[in-house]
């Protein structure tokens, strides 16, 4: 296992062991597991100057998969607006060591068309010729105007748990 001071270079997403996932949770106390099957993304790390770091992701929307066809229609349709707004997107604008592992990645997150900063806290939790990297993050889905009507809002939380599990092999 190499640290995160020994990481530099130019990494892309693999997308076999990358999950971008969430968890939702209706109000009758159950929760409902997602992710997103379709990506790609890529990192620069830059170990002796993290603020020179980067990283982008780009999401398939249409690429939803809750375990219910029905469901993953639904969202795809009337939640997240696929056909107007096919990519989620986030984009990088400042990173930030806060411990010898972890550090706070700050980009745009595109949803809906609709984009807000947001600040991801991960975790090096890997590192060998791959970097892996861990994080969950709780948003207000209704910043980005993700819903589909006033019954839903009451029935759904409007909180939404992102489980990133991101694994990056070296460009090349």
């Amino acid at each position: 296992m190499t640290t995160l001071t020994e990481v530099n270079g130019d990494y892309v997403l693999d997308a076999a062991r990358t999950r971008i996932g969430f968890v939702a949770r209706h109000r009758m106390a159950t929760r409902v597991r997602g992710r997103f099957d379709v990506f790609e993304g890529a990192v620069r790390l830059d170990s002796d100057d993290p603020a020179r770091s980067t990283a982008w992701l780009t999401i398939q929307a249409n690429s939803i998969e809750t375990g219910d066809r029905r469901r993953d229609a639904q969202l795809r349709k009337s939640f997240l607006d696929a056909p107007a707004h096919p990519v989620i997107t986030f984009v990088a604008t400042a990173v930030e060591r806060t411990g010898t592992t972890t550090f706070a990645v700050t980009g745009d997150l595109t949803i809906r068309g609709v984009t807000h900063p947001v600040t991801v806290p991960f975790e090096l939790t890997h590192v060998d010729d791959d970097v892996t990297f861990t994080a969950t993050l709780p948003i207000d889905r209704s910043r980005w105007q993700v819903n589909w009507n006033a019954a839903t809002t009451l029935l759904v939380s409007p909180t939404v748990l992102l489980d990133l599990q991101v694994t990056a092999s070296p460009r090349g």
